[in-house]
């Protein structure tokens, strides 16, 4: 089987190496016969003589082999490779890699692994069961399964609870009462716990640390008790810290006063329920992050409510609140302040960030307040807070500059919640236009959000092919199947 060079050599001036072309037979709802296969950085181009497809990594669900046929399984249907040869493993690793990584991408993940390893991943989310093969990575602020489809997952640090080793299986626990277990590491199992155990530390420290500069008056019990219960980049009650230390509520409304969020604040505090509204504190990454993102630049200010019905949305709406969205702060603040609040009946839940032209982001909550700001804080920090990826129409997030947002927004249960649960911006203009609009918003209909059906449950851990409901038996390699 032959592996060919796609550009037949270099282009002068250029140092990159070229492209290699992998030869299949495929099958699939798009292109069939012999195919040309291109593993790209965006996604997999399948080339015959009349026909192309191009399947960036979004749309893939899952990637299979078994005995040397490779099967994408994506949005559109199952692409299937075969008569490859000794390639078709070689096929499946390159297209693998490539997938995973768009998927650490789509993780916003920063930094290199401080541990790598392969094994089995597993894991109990929000009901869900999945498990799967993995590549396994430790980085500095999570933990990330890589399993080659839907199935993978990043575990953040800060919302880890608990660790417990079972033989060589280690299970995290996290704030929210789901479970990630790793297990057959081989000789990385030791590394990946110490690496594990030392960064949840030190993200602990941080956070103390955090609590401390906010209110220095705190007794190391009380500083350790809010930093256990809102650790970096979690949000909790200002009811239940207000428990624990008083002086520390104090601290952060000053902080708050310092910003431009001071007034939108003392409004939503008069919605008479100010114990009930929820605060986080995230690290200012602002002047250390040189990282381009996604999305448009702001060329002038709009006020008003950007709702997700408006038909401007898709136009200079758009564009405006692209860069709202995604603005970096300029406060020299090292901590950075957001709270979520009810609305008066408890039908809305609104957020409001206190950094520079920062839109305030309204969701129906179904009534449950308090359970859809858990999901919110979950969705925030997984999209490492680029609130751009919540108020994007599924429309828009199929544009090519948006692929990392649409696949987070796959794999990422608390996010299709929150998008599906979005009500409209209202931009800051001035005060009264604020709240004007903001009670406008209130005032419609609160119907409840529509949750997007689940991804797929569960992967054969030998073969990595999607499981069917009730098989005992891969249909594709024959391992039995677990639970």
């Amino acid at each position: 089987m032959d592996m060919e060079d796609q550009s037949g050599g270099t282009t002068p001036g250029n140092d990159a190496p070229p492209a290699f072309e992998y030869t299949a037979q495929a099958v699939s709802p798009i292109v069939n016969g012999q195919v040309k296969l291109v593993v790209g950085q965006a996604g997999l181009t399948v080339s015959a003589l009349f026909d192309t497809a191009h399947l960036v990594y979004a749309d893939i669900q899952a990637i299979s082999i078994f005995n040397h046929v490779v099967t994408v399984k994506a949005d559109s249907g199952d692409f299937v490779f075969s008569q490859m040869g000794s390639w078709g493993q070689r096929f499946f690793d390159a297209l693998s890699a490539a997938y995973n990584q768009a998927m650490l991408r789509a993780m916003f993940v920063k930094g290199a692994p401080i541990v790598q390893a392969k094994g089995e991943f597993r894991f109990v989310e929000e009901g869900l069961h999945g498990g799967a093969q993995a590549s396994v990575s430790v980085f500095s602020d999570c933990v990330a399964g890589l399993t080659a489809n839907l199935l993978a997952r990043r575990v953040p640090l800060s919302f880890v609870t608990g660790l417990d080793q079972t033989g060589f299986a280690i299970t995290l626990t996290s704030l929210f009462g789901d479970s990630y277990t790793f297990d057959k590491l081989g000789s990385n199992t030791t590394p990946f716990i110490d690496a594990v155990t030392s960064q949840v530390r030190l993200l602990r420290e941080s956070s103390l640390a955090a609590i401390a500069q906010i209110d220095p008056s705190l007794d190391p019990v009380q500083a350790s008790q809010l930093a256990k219960m809102m650790p970096l980049r979690t949000a909790a009650p200002f009811g239940q810290l207000a428990e624990i230390a008083p002086s520390f509520v104090t601290g952060i409304e000053e902080r708050i006063a310092a910003t431009r969020a001071v007034e939108s604040y003392q409004a939503l505090k008069q919605f008479g329920q100010a114990d009930r509204i929820w605060v986080g504190l995230r690290p200012n990454e602002a002047a250390k992050d040189d990282s381009s993102e996604p999305g448009g630049i702001a060329t002038e200010a709009l006020g008003g409510l950007a709702s997700e019905f408006a038909p401007s949305e898709v136009t200079s709406e758009a564009e405006i609140g692209s860069a709202q969205d995604n603005a970096q702060p300029v406060s020299a603040e090292p901590y950075l302040i957001w709270v979520v609040a009810p609305s008066p009946d408890g039908q809305y839940a609104i957020a409001e960030f206190a950094e520079a032209d920062a839109a305030t982001f309204v969701f129906r909550t179904g009534g449950d307040f308090a359970a859809f700001a858990r999901q919110l804080n979950r969705a925030l920090e997984a999209i490492s807070f680029k609130r751009e990826v919540i108020r994007l129409s599924d429309q828009e997030l199929r544009q090519p500059q948006y692929a990392d947002y649409l696949m987070a927004s796959k794999y990422t249960a608390a996010l299709r919640l929150v998008r599906s649960s979005f009500a409209g911006r209202v931009i800051h203009s001035n005060p009264e236009v604020w709240r004007s609009k903001l009670t406008e918003l209130f005032s419609s209909p609160a119907t409840p959000p529509a949750v997007a059906a689940p991804v797929q449950s569960s992967f054969c851990g030998q073969c990595g092919a999607p499981r069917s409901p009730s098989v005992t038996f891969c249909q594709q390699c024959g391992a039995r199947l677990g639970r």
